[in-house]
């Protein structure tokens, strides 16, 4: 008698342990994609054409719901309970943040995705008034005494950061190595820009809207947004000579994605900005991709430049954030006095 009772005690605690068992969660219909400042059309049209693809493909409705800030801010909102299921940022600091600081990326988020997570690359480049009347050309223009710059603040924008870093490696390029010379080069840059936002679209505003300053400098695709939607009467784009690559990292936040059940689709999701449709739509709007037959169809978009990278010229973000960016880093140093 006693075993039968504790064969059927056991089997009770049995149905209990699996009635309180948590199932899959089932696979939902929305997603977020937080990404950095100026990707709201691109991103809006890569989300209207990839859930076309999904309801051709499976019949069902799906919505990709987008954040856009600088890509600091979106990390550490992501960090602060941000629900994003991907990120598709502009630079890879903030991505290793996640992994690092959260733990809601993988580790090796990098071997994830094909060419380093990163399906699309561009450079900074110069947006200046209609005619040029300041003869800009080249990094060293953007130092002279005449000349004011609008970039935004490296502290929180992924695009400032590339153009602190791009005009850092032109000065030391051009002075033979010498860092204290490149110092000092960012310190008159820096000490040029007459007002810091938060993010690329708002210096974009300050620059067009506002008419504060004689440059902007921002991604290349975003150069030339800004002379489609602001007419090529009112602005003229300079890609110059030497300039520094800059790369589009992506990744799944696989704590939310793992917790919503959206892991496939977000993969699914991040992949579509490797497909040829994804390819195209990306390069459309100015973007340098990965695949080479697009590119290619695309050649007369793209004037070639000398691309220095964040890995051959500072070794790579780690070491670049240590350097530049951390706390009392070179950044802050050339802010004091400014």
């Amino acid at each position: 008698m006693r075993s039968v009772i504790l064969r059927r005690t056991v089997l009770a605690l049995g149905l209990v342990a699996a009635s309180i068992v948590p199932t899959a969660a089932a696979e939902p219909d929305t997603i977020l994609n937080v990404s950095y400042d100026i990707g709201r059309e691109l991103y809006a049209a890569i989300d209207k054409a990839y859930s076309a693809d999904v309801k051709a493909k499976t019949g069902k409705d799906l919505t990709v719901n987008q954040s856009h800030a600088g890509t600091s801010k979106q990390a550490r909102a992501i960090l602060e309970g941000l629900e994003a299921d991907v990120v598709t940022f502009n630079q890879e600091l903030d991505v290793q943040m996640l992994a690092d600081k959260g733990g809601l990326v993988a580790k090796d988020w990098k071997a994830k995705f094909p060419n380093n997570a990163s399906p699309y690359y561009s450079l900074p480049a110069f947006v200046v008034r209609s005619g040029n009347p300041k003869k800009v050309k080249n990094w060293n223009d953007l130092v002279r005494e005449d000349v004011k710059v609008v970039f935004p603040n490296p502290k929180t924008s992924g695009n400032a950061r590339y153009t602190y870093l791009a005009a850092y490696a032109f000065a030391l390029k051009e002075n033979g190595g010498d860092e204290a010379k490149a110092d000092a080069f960012v310190k008159k840059l820096l000490s040029n820009v007459p007002v810091f936002d938060t993010g690329g679209r708002g210096s974009t505003t300050t620059f067009v809207e506002r008419g504060i300053g004689d440059v902007l400098v921002t991604f290349e695709a975003e150069t030339a947004a800004v002379k489609k939607e602001y007419g090529a009467d009112k602005v003229d784009v300079v890609v110059p000579p030497v300039s520094l690559l800059a790369e589009f990292p992506v990744a799944v936040v696989d704590t939310v994605a793992d917790r919503r059940g959206s892991r496939a689709i977000a993969t699914d999701y991040l992949n579509y900005l490797y497909s040829p449709k994804g390819q195209e739509i990306i390069a459309s709007f100015n973007n340098r991709v990965q695949d080479e037959k697009i590119m290619e169809a695309n050649k007369d978009r793209f004037p070639e430049v000398e691309l220095l990278t964040v890995d051959k010229v500072f070794g790579g973000w780690k070491k670049a954030n240590e350097t530049h960016f951390a706390s009392g880093g070179k950044l802050d140093q050339a802010f004091v006095g400014r």
